[in-house]
């Protein structure tokens, strides 16, 4: 059952980039950074794979990836300016967002400012959430899109840079493989692994609220 899930999630990431192109690397890096755990790792890894076989261009594909990016932050900073932090804390779980996930980005925030913006776009996890303190503390609009613009272009460039070799080896390597559709789907298991994981293992969403309050 799970299996099929994680095959049947792959197969969708890589059926709509593959049949959207450069739309559906912008809709996906979107939602990834409007808090739904979509593995940007995923998205823009297999966007360089197919940048590498000629079906997409490097440069095509690091802009998709960073104006999806972008977009999906700001809706994010829309959705903490405007309330909607106590919704997810509440809910949240029903779609593995953990009270530990919107706390780590909320204490990114607290201790480095408008700065953790660009920083957090480097790292896994911190990057999806981080756009919801900066909502909520009404960081001005102009610094949160300058540096939510160049974190992404880097996180989606760098990933994008190591589909990009991975094709272009991959014939060396194919022998050990039994395809790039496989090869994602073992890798959206395991970050989908974790993210359960993560997920049962943070307190209940009233107890982090305690904490903040």
């Amino acid at each position: 059952m799970i299996h099929a899930l994680i095959h049947a999630m792959a197969g969708a990431i890589l059926m709509t980039i593959r049949h959207t192109g450069y739309i559906g690397i912008a809709a996906l890096m979107a939602a990834e950074s409007a808090c739904i755990p979509i593995p940007s790792e995923v998205i823009m890894t297999f966007a360089g794979y197919l940048a590498s076989v000629k079906t997409l261009s490097f440069v095509g594909v690091t802009l998709a990836g960073t104006i999806g990016g972008v977009a999906g932050s700001l809706a994010a900073y829309a959705f903490g300016a405007y309330g909607g932090l106590p919704f997810l804390r509440r809910h949240g779980r029903k779609i593995l967002i953990s009270p530990r996930d919107l706390d780590l980005a909320h204490d990114w925030f607290a201790r480095h400012g408008q700065s953790a913006v660009f920083f957090a776009r480097l790292l896994p996890i911190v990057r999806t959430f981080i756009s919801l303190p900066a909502g909520v503390a009404r960081m001005p609009l102009a610094p949160f899109i300058l540096y939510s613009t160049i974190g992404s272009a880097i996180w989606c460039a760098a990933l994008a840079w190591i589909g990009l070799r991975l094709g272009q080896h991959w014939r060396e390597l194919n022998p050990y493989m039994h395809g790039i559709d496989d090869a994602v789907a073992v890798g959206l298991g395991l970050l989908l692994i974790l993210a359960v994981r993560r997920h049962r293992a943070t307190p209940a969403a009233g107890d982090s609220d305690a904490g903040h309050k």
